[in-house]
């Protein structure tokens, strides 16, 4: 009787650790995969995310271009994705691999083969070292299954700052968390919040001067969730500057 209780009790468990499981983790999807530039990455830098050198930002190598349907006007900057080669025992290798979103893929309406990024295709054009971790050099193109993953960052939020004293762009970038940022707000020591415009990729805007005050942000990414890191800049903040915040806090999937 006990035997049978204990049992019971261990399905039970297993049951909603399953159900748990289901909801924390996002269902794999299908694509297709390729890779630009050579073994050391330098054709990845910067692009159309609005990064500059991934290597001293913290992205390194493990990067990719979206297609137009995955990098939605530059809203998925920033995201993470776990990508497993799929469904060719003579290309893949049994490896995963996690990376960030920095680039776009652009579509090419004047070709009618290796259309990989055009609409409505989903397509992940990675770094060579990347690609080469999940499949074989020579496949050049390979199926493969993903899914949206946690982005763990080492430090804070960094907040780089360029513009003039009417004109604040700020590029946010080692994001945590779902790692897409869908909102900034900036507060200077002397103003309320002021809602900042995504001017291209992840770089935020603000017309208002706010020269000579210490300067907070809130940032809110796609899943909801919002850091505020006070006081983050000093009030001698210079343009050219990077100025780092608050973490989102994460854990690894």
């Amino acid at each position: 009787m006990g035997g049978e209780r204990s049992a019971a009790i261990l399905v039970m468990v297993m049951a909603l650790l399953i159900i748990t499981t289901a909801q924390v983790e996002p269902a794999w999807d299908y694509a297709n995969a390729t890779f630009y530039g050579d073994m050391s990455g330098a054709q990845t830098m910067k692009g159309a995310c609005g990064y500059g050198d991934l290597f001293k930002q913290g992205y390194g190598l493990e990067t990719t271009a979206l297609s137009t349907v995955l990098f939605q006007d530059g809203k998925t900057c920033g995201a993470c994705f776990k990508i497993m080669c799929h469904n060719s025992t003579q290309w893949c290798l049994n490896n995963s691999i996690h990376v960030t979103a920095t680039n776009f893929c652009p579509p090419n309406y004047t070709k009618s083969t290796d259309i990989w990024c055009n609409p409505p295709r989903k397509h992940f054009d990675l770094s060579q070292p990347m690609f080469r971790k999940i499949a074989l050099y020579q496949a050049g193109v390979v199926h493969v299954i993903y899914r949206r993953v946690a982005c763990i960052k080492t430090g804070g939020i960094k907040f780089d700052f360029k513009g003039n004293q009417n004109w604040i762009l700020v590029l946010v970038y080692n994001v945590g968390g779902a790692g897409d940022v869908v909102d900034v707000k900036i507060k200077g020591s002397n103003t309320d919040w002021i809602q900042m415009s995504r001017n291209w990729g992840q770089n935020w805007q603000t017309t208002s001067n706010l020269m000579g005050q210490s300067l907070s942000f809130q940032v809110t990414t796609s899943d909801g969730k919002m850091v505020e890191s006070d006081n983050v800049a000093p009030a001698n903040w210079q343009f050219g500057e990077t100025y780092e915040g608050e973490q989102f806090q994460t854990e690894e999937t």
